[in-house]
């Protein structure tokens, strides 16, 4: 096999590999006589056919497969001798028809991944913030807890239901006067001002009592999730059965028993724990992006335009889905328009950090062990159904670049980590609310791609109320060095598709989110 070399630009590389017919005959002759044996055809004893009849009768499949095979051989042979390092897939393709008996011609073209420099990690410095958890933060916590287990109680018999009260009804849905599937139900109850129903119906039961009935009128939100009543007028009949008052919500450690703890010190303990590690995670989340704009100011270098195209793509899907589920989508998606540029910078900034996290973290010995990959693994296949688990631990063993993907988020935590350890890191105590601010200030910035001898600070673009997730944080896949898409994975459990008609949460004056869609009939 003949190798030529006919691009080398930049990271972009094209070679043209020329596959004699005597390489591809050779290949054939060993596959027929291997073959042979297996082949039954009527006159002839059981592995007796002459190989001229099996290469007669297979001789055209047998060619495509030797072809097949060995472009897969040369290709992996012309990585492995050129010491490539493909950014993404190959492009493998003929040059000309093939036709049998002939040489063939083929062209790969790919993009390696960059030299990156060995990366300067000396004087990172970073600020923590950190936000205590008083008593006073844990007591409002358990204040909270303690409304949502109200115990209610019959309200006097004249007493008019006002917000805060528990109303229980029996209601008819109609639209133009016709009831309509799923608007009819008995006993739903409902607290005034939870906003668990369409916007309208609530506020129009403050008022009444035990007894009463009474037709109100609504229009179902336009986003609705079933579209025969999307934007529709509609009125309900309803019949008042109860009102109810909340009773003195308490303290104490019957509180903390009715929740399945032991004591209400305990309850604290818990409420204690679960608000720092939620306050931890919002200051990592402010270390980290701090610690990406000092990589990124101090690292430059050219990145394979496919890996940021393929980025840019997933942050530009993901910005598509939220415009469409704005107010005005139209306009959500023209305002997207006007910045693709910038989300490009985005992506082009996050396979940079990708590969430059992917150094640091190999020059250093940072490593995923086979038992957190185990744990990470067991992890996932929660997520599907206990029949459908083994099947994922099948596809995950067999798909390397499965594998990598579910690794990849784990590897760049620990790289981040490592770096931590590496920097001068001093704490200032702050507010929650200024710890989201600064964090919200961060959201959404588009940094300008500036060389290591720039001596000027990013300038950041305020955040748009679409953006891309984690915009500034860098390509998982980069930074695991594992860029290839893996195949499909088994289908995810299924969710729940309806309830039964009536019930408060899917009967007719739903709430505001999208309900889920009825099961069909058989």
């Amino acid at each position: 096999m003949q190798t030529v070399e006919t691009l080398n630009e930049g990271l972009k590389r094209a070679y043209t590999l020329k596959i004699t017919a005597a390489d591809i005959d050779s290949r054939v002759d060993a596959e027929v006589k291997r073959v042979a044996p297996q082949i039954r055809m009527p006159g002839f004893r059981p592995g007796k056919v002459p190989t001229n009849l099996v290469r007669k009768m297979h001789g055209e499949a047998l060619t495509q497969d030797a072809l097949n095979t060995t472009i897969q051989e040369g290709v992996q042979k012309l990585i492995a001798d050129h010491k490539l390092r493909p950014a993404m897939q190959p492009s493998v393709s003929l040059e000309g028809a093939f036709a049998p008996g002939g040489d063939a011609e083929v062209k790969v073209e790919l993009e390696v991944l960059p030299d990156v420099p060995t990366p300067s990690i000396e004087g990172l410095k970073l600020e923590r913030l950190i936000v205590p958890v008083s008593d006073e933060a844990v007591d409002a916590q358990i204040l909270q807890i303690a409304g949502q287990q109200k115990a209610w109680e019959d309200a006097p018999a004249k007493h008019k239901a006002k917000q805060g009260d528990q109303v229980t009804m029996d209601f008819v849905g109609k639209v133009d006067g016709v009831a309509f599937d799923g608007g009819t139900g008995e006993g739903m109850a409902i607290e005034i001002g939870s906003g668990r129903l369409i916007p309208g119906f609530e506020d129009q039961i403050v008022g009444v009592k035990a007894g009463d009935e009474k037709q109100i009128e609504v229009t179902f939100p336009e986003d609705y999730g079933v579209d025969t009543l999307a934007g529709k007028p509609a009125t309900f009949d309803l019949k008042i059965t109860a009102v109810k008052v909340a009773g003195e919500v308490k303290v104490d450690e019957d509180l903390a028993k009715d929740l399945g703890l032991e004591s209400l010190d305990q309850l604290r303990t818990i409420l204690r724990g679960q608000m720092e590690n939620e306050t931890g995670g919002l200051t990592r989340t402010y270390m980290k992006r701090k610690l990406l704009d000092q990589l990124a100011a101090g690292h430059d270098f050219p990145v394979p335009p496919s890996m940021v195209e393929a980025e840019f793509q997933q942050i530009w899907a993901q910005l598509q889905h939220e415009a469409s589920h704005e107010e005005d989508p139209e306009a959500a998606k023209a305002d997207l328009e006007n910045e693709k540029d910038d989300y490009r910078a985005i992506a082009e900034r996050r396979v940079r950090l990708g590969l430059l996290l992917s150094e640091i973290g190999q020059a250093n010995g940072v490593e995923v062990t086979q038992a957190e990959m185990n744990r990470l693994i067991a992890q996932a296949a929660q997520q599907y159904r206990p029949e459908d688990q083994q099947r994922f631990f099948q596809y995950i063993q067999q798909e390397p670049m499965a594998a990598a993907q579910l690794r990849a988020p784990l590897y760049e935590d620990k790289v981040v980590d490592f770096l931590f350890g590496k920097a001068e890191v001093s704490e200032r105590e702050v507010t929650r609310e200024e710890l989201e601010a600064a964090i919200e200030s961060e959201e959404g910035a588009v940094p300008h791609v500036h060389g290591p001898d720039c001596d000027h600070d990013h300038d950041h673009k305020p955040a748009k109320k679409a953006k891309a997730k984690k915009a500034e944080e860098p390509a998982a896949e980069a930074a695991a060095e594992e860029v290839k898409p893996a195949k499909k994975a088994p289908a995810k459990k299924a969710k729940a598709e309806t309830a039964e008609a009536g019930e408060a949460e899917e009967a007719a004056p739903a709430p505001k989110k999208k309900a889920p869609a009825k099961k069909k009939a058989d």
